[in-house]
């Protein structure tokens, strides 16, 4: 219950009072050193006091492939599981957004072979992989191509 939330004993401290005489620790300049930027003004996170910082001199990794076609994944077991396709010998992309089985529409839609298919279906979609295009032949049925 959101209103009996409590904080663990120990993950919280009281704040360092600064700049409150010799005594305290953190008297006469605060904990900040003697002179400079540090001690009067602001600086940013990652400042190096002009030196080009860390994160400016490590290299770039990594690679976004800008042409990467993104696909509406199904597996051949949503089409044996999933009672709203279970009874249907013909399944496009209609009948599978009407039984959430893709979650993006407009993405095209793309048929993966996990999992085993016990009936003979026709399967419209825009692209099969080989051995998914192979298990609906072996059981009988058809794997059509959508076009665009």
């Amino acid at each position: 219950m959101l209103h009996k939330l409590e904080k663990p004993l120990g993950s919280t401290r009281k704040a360092r009072r600064k700049g409150r005489g010799p005594g305290s620790t953190f008297g006469k300049t605060a904990g900040r050193g003697q002179k400079g930027q540090g001690a009067r003004g602001k600086v940013r996170r990652g400042f190096e006091g002009g030196q080009t910082p860390l994160h400016r001199r490590l290299p770039r990794r990594g690679f976004t492939n800008i042409f990467k076609e993104q696909f509406s994944i199904i597996n051949l077991d949503d089409l044996v599981k999933r009672p709203a396709l279970a009874e249907k010998s013909e399944v496009g992309v209609e009948e599978l957004v009407e039984a959430n089985a893709i979650r993006n529409a407009r993405l095209p839609v793309k048929v993966l072979a996990n999992g085993e298919l016990n009936r003979a279906v026709k399967v419209h979609a825009h692209r099969f992989s080989r051995a998914a295009a192979d298990k609906i032949k072996a059981a009988g049925g058809e794997a059509v191509i959508i076009e665009g």
